[in-house]
């Protein structure tokens, strides 16, 4: 993530991913050798969610906690997440 981000967090820089059905999903940022890098939650996102290795994850910022995430596949197709297969550890309850 660009590193200008940065100016929008709010103090505590947990994120909700909302993906194109409208569920949530809980991240953790962290500045990383320069970088803003998702960190906690994330690895389970990308579990959860299929995301494959060629995949293209786009993020828009909606709101200072809110990032939305449109995921597409190889062939430039968006990939269409439903909710049930979340970890309710870590899906974010409205």
């Amino acid at each position: 993530m660009p590193l200008d981000l940065t100016k929008h967090f709010v103090a505590v820089p947990t994120f909700k991913l909302r993906n194109n059905t409208g569920c949530f999903w809980k991240v953790t940022v962290k500045l990383m050798n320069g970088r803003v890098t998702l960190d906690q939650g994330w690895a389970t996102y990308t579990a959860v969610h299929h995301i494959k290795i060629g995949y293209m994850v786009t993020f828009k910022l909606l709101t200072p906690d809110t990032l939305k995430v449109i995921i597409f596949d190889e062939e430039g197709i968006e990939v269409v997440n439903k909710c049930g297969k979340h970890d309710e550890a870590f899906a974010a309850k409205d």
